[in-house]
């Protein structure tokens, strides 16, 4: 009965305060047409702290949309484009002699901003990843011998370009498991693609981004997915799905076993479990559902699952592999 009568208090509370994110989607949908689900995904990284790596073709706007996030939830954006004579100093700064007063100071990078695009970010060299991976990880910057936080909120949306394999570094799986998710930016439709060319031919395309968040708005949400109520069940359903990657055998699937090289790390789990909380967020719920997990479980494991030589051969996907485990996995 108690917990009952949290849930309902918690629920009102969730309805009033996730209004920012209704106003900010209006404001990207001035801009951005169509594109939902990956709106949403960026609203769900912001909503819990983590990290955004989007894969489509050139042209899909995923600069734009990145872009016009930031200016919408009046956040510092950077966008920051990696090449492969880049240096780590070109992303955290340098240490800069003053001979006046004969002494070093910091000069800072572009990192230091609340969303960080880092476009193409499979062209950089290791060393630059690396140096992106303390920023994400430990959301500090190391110049020098100092250290230096990152002014919170603090996230980076990379992007990657599937189809271009020359001059590209391919990404260290330890990077890669430290994106929350990555997200599929695919063709828009018929019609979105018809009032792209209209739009952009007028001036509406280029109407300014009014700032309709504040910081305040997006910690005081982050304090209320904190509380959102996980039965369970719930939760024991997030780590079979998790689990199910690595010995799939166990859950009634001995095929699968061949067709994966390795399984999801158990920061899925923990992703799972914060992105299905802002999903509920999203759909004014004071707790989660299988629905929600549903929901964001391809964001959260395509990219920590490898297939195997024979899954390939047989052009089997990460995400045909999670389709299995979906139908497998007794839903509580």
């Amino acid at each position: 009965m108690q917990l009952a009568v949290e849930l309902e208090e918690l629920g009102t509370r969730i309805i009033d305060a996730s209004k920012f994110l209704e106003h900010a989607e209006e404001e990207l949908s001035q801009r951005i047409i169509g594109q939902r689900d990956v709106i949403r995904r960026v609203f769900i990284a912001m909503l819990v702290n983590g990290h955004i790596l989007l894969e489509g073709v050139p042209g899909l706007a995923k600069t734009l949309i990145v872009s016009t996030f930031a200016a919408a939830m009046n956040l510092k954006f950077q966008r920051i484009q990696f090449t492969p004579d880049m240096l780590p100093a070109d992303l955290v700064g340098t240490m800069i002699y003053n001979p006046k007063e004969m002494e070093f100071y910091p000069r800072k990078g572009p990192v230091f901003a609340n969303v960080i695009l880092a476009d193409e970010i499979n062209r950089s060299p290791a060393k630059v990843q690396s140096a992106l991976l303390e920023a994400m990880q430990e959301r500090q910057v190391t110049i020098g011998s100092q250290t230096f936080p990152l002014q919170e909120p603090f996230m980076v949306l990379a992007t990657q370009n599937p189809i271009e394999h020359e001059g590209t570094y391919m990404l260290p799986e330890a990077q890669v498991d430290r994106f929350m998710m990555k997200v599929i930016v695919d063709y828009p439709s018929y019609d979105e693609e018809l009032e792209i060319m209209l739009r952009s031919a007028t001036n509406a395309s280029k109407a300014p981004v009014k700032a309709v968040v504040q910081s305040g708005d997006i910690f005081q949400a982050r304090g209320l997915i904190d509380r959102i109520y996980v039965d369970p069940r719930v939760q024991r359903y997030i780590v079979d799905l998790v689990v199910a990657t690595r010995v799939p055998a166990q859950y009634g699937m001995p095929e699968l076993a061949a067709m994966i090289e390795y399984g999801a790390s158990p920061r899925a789990s923990i992703f799972l479990l914060l992105a299905s909380k802002a999903h509920a967020f999203l759909q004014h719920r004071p707790y989660i559902t299988p629905e929600d997990v549903k929901a964001i479980v391809y964001d959260t494991l395509r990219h920590r699952i490898r297939p195997g030589y024979e899954a390939e051969a047989e052009n089997i996907k990460p995400s045909d592999i999670i389709r299995q485990i979906l139908q497998h996995v007794q839903v509580p």
